[in-house]
């Protein structure tokens, strides 16, 4: 079967993150966010990926070449992002037979999108307690009848969890009209296999869609949560390992470094003397994590820095970001409530009660910088000496 990937996007709501970078190459534990989603569909039996590309799409090219995972690799491009139907439309040279349509924003569990391709044609379904913000999928036993989009009064709790498998007659129906928000609608689509076949619906165990930073957030703490301890760095003196710890080959870590895993540390990579890592943090390559620096729960992007005696919790550093000396990221409201960020312009509650900040690529903040929990911090963004910064910048 061949699987179409999703990869146009720029990812505005995962901004700064992806001013320089596009939303499916950010990188979740080891590898690409569009990567895991790959490897997936790979193990669960797609033999060609055909990824659709827009934003910054040599990025892409460029990661999977003309094979991966010991698949062929076709690449499609979207010229405007005109929606998902457009976007498979995009791939329809390539389409021969029944093909797999899947986000590469998304993750999903292996054994799940295995049952969903065993069970084409079939729409992946996730049970969500109040699924009135998702497309919902109505159903007859596990027969969908129907996808509903944001209903008053959902029919079932069954979100449409954005991953199908059409038959090879749906590359016809492809060229669908333009929706009231200006788009060419893949649900549009799914209707039309509705109504020639029976369509399953399958519930999915684990499914995450990666939008916002701090849901870049939790797909490395699955994805870094399913690593297995391996050393193949460098270990200096009385450094201690605990746990699931991951130091890939030219790491390097230096006495008095404590890291409790799971956590991954990547290539080129140092950390310490006299350091504290814990928390499902990734520290990606040729990053520096030095003298009494405490990183918790957190991704460090590529290049970037945090040298000095700093306390960085539950947050997303961009690349080539350097920390000054005793910047402290706050991550927790004493009220209780959920951490507060702002996305495209409005307030939204990130739903954790601990996050930090997000800092964008090149970044520079100066010593004794103090950051507000669900601060942004824009590409290139700097702080003066001794400054609070309470609102993104």
């Amino acid at each position: 079967m061949q699987a179409v990937v999703l990869a146009a996007g720029e990812g505005t709501r995962m901004r700064p993150l992806t001013e320089n970078t596009p939303k499916p190459m950010l990188p979740v534990a080891d590898r690409p966010l569009v990567a895991h989603t790959a490897d997936t569909a790979i193990a669960a039996g797609a033999e060609e990926l055909i990824f659709v590309v827009g934003y910054e799409a040599d990025a892409v090219r460029e990661f999977f070449g003309d094979s991966y995972g010991g698949v062929p690799v076709e690449f499609a491009v979207q010229e405007e992002q005109l929606g998902t139907a457009d976007a498979v439309d995009a791939a329809r040279e390539y389409l021969d037979g029944p093909f797999a349509v899947l986000n590469g924003d998304n993750l999903y569990d292996e054994a799940s999108l295995s049952s969903l391709f065993d069970a084409a044609p079939s729409i992946a379904a996730y049970q969500v307690p109040d699924p009135s913000n998702y497309g919902v999928l109505s159903t007859d036993g596990d027969r969908v009848t129907a996808i509903i989009e944001k209903p008053a009064d959902p029919p079932t709790e069954l979100a449409n969890a954005g991953a199908y498998v059409f038959p090879a007659e749906a590359r016809e129906w492809l060229d669908v009209e333009m929706s009231e928000r200006g788009e060419r609608e893949i649900t549009d689509v799914v209707t039309q296999v509705i109504e020639a076949y029976d369509v399953t619906a399958v519930e999915v165990d684990r499914w995450l869609d990666v939008g916002r930073p701090w849901e870049l957030l939790e797909a490395n703490e699955w994805k870094v949560g399913e690593l297995d301890r391996r050393i193949d760095g460098d270990i200096r003196g009385d450094a201690d390992l605990r746990g699931d710890v991951v130091v890939e080959a030219g790491a390097v870590i230096e006495p008095g470094v404590v890291i409790e895993g799971p956590a991954l540390v990547r290539a080129g990579a140092t950390v310490g003397p006299n350091a504290y890592v814990r928390g499902a943090t990734a520290l990606g390559e040729d990053t520096h994590v030095g003298h009494g620096v405490e990183i918790k729960n957190s991704v460090v992007m590529a290049d970037s820095n945090v040298p000095h005696v700093s306390y960085v919790g539950d947050s997303v550093l961009g690349t080539d970001v350097n920390l000054g000396a005793s910047t402290q990221v706050a991550n927790l409201r004493h009220d209780g409530e959920p951490v507060k960020m702002t996305v495209k312009g409005d307030r939204v509650s990130t739903g954790r009660r601990k996050f930090g900040v997000v800092a964008g690529d090149g970044v520079r903040t100066a010593i004794n910088t103090s950051l507000d929990a669900g601060v942004v911090l824009s590409a290139g963004a700097t702080t003066t000496p001794g400054e609070s910064v309470t609102r993104d910048r």
